[in-house]
């Protein structure tokens, strides 16, 4: 397995090197998954890779199918651990979609009540010609 890229700055890259500790549900080569310090509701977990890439789009392919094949799992053990069914999976990239860290991460969030993740959803219509349109020059970027 190559070097992980790491950034000295960043407090997850020194939560991954064991510089700053957490509470660690889950860890592998790539992949490493703690309790996160501000919980928006009880059993709120982060799932990271451990190298160091900002958004999802940077990440390598490898460690990307790392996280999600774990993702479901730690999802569970999250829930069973809680006794919730309900919660949320989010991932943020880059400062107008909320990302605080600068370090790719998913959130588990379990939802109870008023606790968890709270969403306001503008939700828009789907003009079928410009959508015809962006679905060819998404294509044609795969």
């Amino acid at each position: 397995m190559p070097t992980q890229p790491s950034n000295p700055d960043c407090i997850f890259c020194k939560i991954v090197a064991g510089d700053i500790p957490c509470h660690k549900l889950y860890e592998d080569e790539l992949v490493l998954s703690f309790l996160d310090v501000s919980p928006l509701s009880r059993g709120h977990a982060l799932v990271i890779p451990k190298g160091h890439w900002v958004t999802l789009d940077t990440v390598p392919d490898e460690s990307a199918a790392a996280i999600g094949a774990v993702l479901p799992r730690i999802s569970r053990a999250v829930c069973t651990a809680t006794g919730v069914r309900d919660f949320n999976i989010l991932q943020n990239n880059g400062r107008a979609a909320h990302q605080a860290v600068d370090h790719v991460h998913f959130h588990i969030i379990p939802k109870t009540g008023d606790a968890g993740l709270g969403i306001d959803w503008p939700a828009g219509s789907l003009d079928q010609d410009a959508a015809a349109e962006l679905t060819e020059q998404v294509r044609s970027n795969l």
